[in-house]
């Protein structure tokens, strides 16, 4: 018999093994990024989960939504016409689908997401 999953998760980095990437090199505009991606919820169109980057800048186009609540540390988005939101611990935002830009790390940043696809 297999188990049930709760229907009350808490979004923890315990016990998950993460996932360790970077942006592709042609999206790297400073530093040398590297993410490292607990991912709690996986179904579906639906993800949630955690998140850490390292220092850098990168170009990004969301084609989803996504929910951020940062949690630690400080980045930067600025979007196409140049407009920056700083985000930092305590933030929550909602990115929308056609978003486009620079996702900057200033300081080392956690964030819990949850995208839709």
């Amino acid at each position: 018999m297999s188990e049930v999953p709760p229907l009350l998760t808490r979004l923890s980095r315990d016990g998950i093994k993460p996932e360790v990437s970077r942006p592709a090199p042609e999206k790297v505009i400073a530093g040398d990024p590297v993410h490292t991606t607990w991912n709690v919820e996986a179904r579906g169109a639906l993800y949630a989960g955690l998140w850490h980057s390292t220092p850098g800048c990168w170009r990004i186009q969301y084609d989803e939504w996504e929910y951020v609540h940062i949690l630690e540390g400080v980045s930067v988005l600025t979007d196409a016409e140049g407009h920056e939101t700083r985000l930092a611990a305590g933030d929550s935002f909602l990115i929308r689908p056609g978003f486009a830009g620079t996702w900057r790390v200033v300081e080392p940043t956690l964030k819990d997401y949850v995208i839709l696809t």
